[in-house]
């Protein structure tokens, strides 16, 4: 049974986006930026995600990234929504988050996924000797050993690593690592923005398969959903075009960088295209912020998540502040 959060935290998934007519350099500038804009707007967690191969997302180089944004932030915390484990030794991903939550103490999250974050030809490129993500469960496993060591006797240590708290989340857009997170009594955070259809689903397993452990006594489940706001609903459609766009770009294998928004999508996509766009973002929260607000909080309340991550894609950085801002001021978020 599930518990409605009144007033679930808000929190801010980012992709390091390159746009049109920018650089990378450009994506990782606005990307800090925007993070130590909603840091002063009172949003809990800033979370950049592992792809590889995208000439649109910045962020594959996640771990650096993190220490970047912590490095120039103050109190947000900071993780990877998420680090693609298979695509890594675990004794590297222990260091290198022990490595920052040594540097940043108490502020940093690991988020983990199993999935390869990119095409198969560059997963192969990432995962040399054969992974495939079925052994998911046994890295995790070895990469918990490394930062809370059970065994004794000699054994690899990760230094900095060992003995660090470093919140492991197990990411997910299906049941997989919902029912793994619950088993091990992990905090768990859906793939909404892109998978809306298996969200309920996938919660639901992760309530009914929860068992406290020593890092949590009852389930922590967060989604993360795109979230637009506008000053109007017509004007928050437009901005999404852009978002539309570049998943139309995936549908087409023509990944590419962020569009600025379309007056009209149907003289870009086909009738079909755009079923298939939608089913994919038929989850999507787009609309003036009050209309959100009640959105937001009725979604909240139908799945009992703790936490909501806001996935905002927009081709003006400054557009982009506004949503962060019209949604904090709605929810009237502070800084703690």
């Amino acid at each position: 049974m599930t518990t409605f959060h009144k007033n679930p935290r808000l929190s801010v998934l980012n992709l390091a986006p390159v746009r049109q007519g920018a650089t990378v350099k450009d994506a990782l500038e606005q990307s800090l930026a925007l993070a130590r804009h909603v840091e002063q707007l009172g949003y809990n967690r800033f979370w950049v995600a592992e792809h590889h191969n995208m000439e649109g997302i910045a962020s594959s180089a996640t771990s650096v990234l993190i220490g970047h944004i912590a490095e120039n932030t103050s109190s947000i915390r900071v993780g990877s929504g998420g680090i693609m484990l298979p695509n890594h030794p675990p004794l590297a991903i222990a260091e290198q988050f022990g490595t920052l939550s040594t540097l940043f103490p108490d502020r940093i999250d690991l988020g983990l996924g199993r999935a390869p974050g990119t095409d198969q030809l560059t997963a192969q490129a990432l995962r040399r000797h054969g992974q495939d993500g079925n052994d998911f469960p046994e890295l995790v496993n070895e990469l918990q050993q490394y930062f809370h060591p059970t065994a004794t006797g000699p054994r690899v240590k990760a230094v900095p690593g060992e003995g660090e708290d470093v919140p492991i989340w197990l990411l997910g857009s299906s049941g997989f690592s919902a029912q793994l997170a619950g088993q091990l009594g992990l905090p768990f955070a859906f793939a909404g923005h892109f998978s809306p259809k298996n969200t309920i689903p996938a919660l639901n397993v992760y309530y009914d398969s929860f068992r406290p452990s020593n890092v949590l006594d009852d389930p922590y489940a967060m989604v993360a959903i795109n979230a637009i706001a506008g000053e109007t609903n017509e004007e928050a459609q437009y901005l999404a075009s852009s978002l539309y766009q570049q998943f139309l770009s995936m549908i087409r294998n023509r990944r590419g960088k962020l569009a600025p928004p379309v007056e009209d999508m149907d003289q870009l996509w086909s009738p079909h295209e755009k079923e298939m766009v939608m089913e994919q973002l038929g989850g999507s929260f787009i609309g003036d912020a009050a209309t959100l607000k009640e959105e937001l909080l009725a979604f909240a309340e139908k799945t009992g998540v703790n936490e909501l991550m806001l996935h905002t894609n927009l081709y003006d950085p400054e557009k982009q502040k506004q949503s962060f801002d019209s949604i904090a001021k709605a929810f009237q978020l502070t800084r703690e």
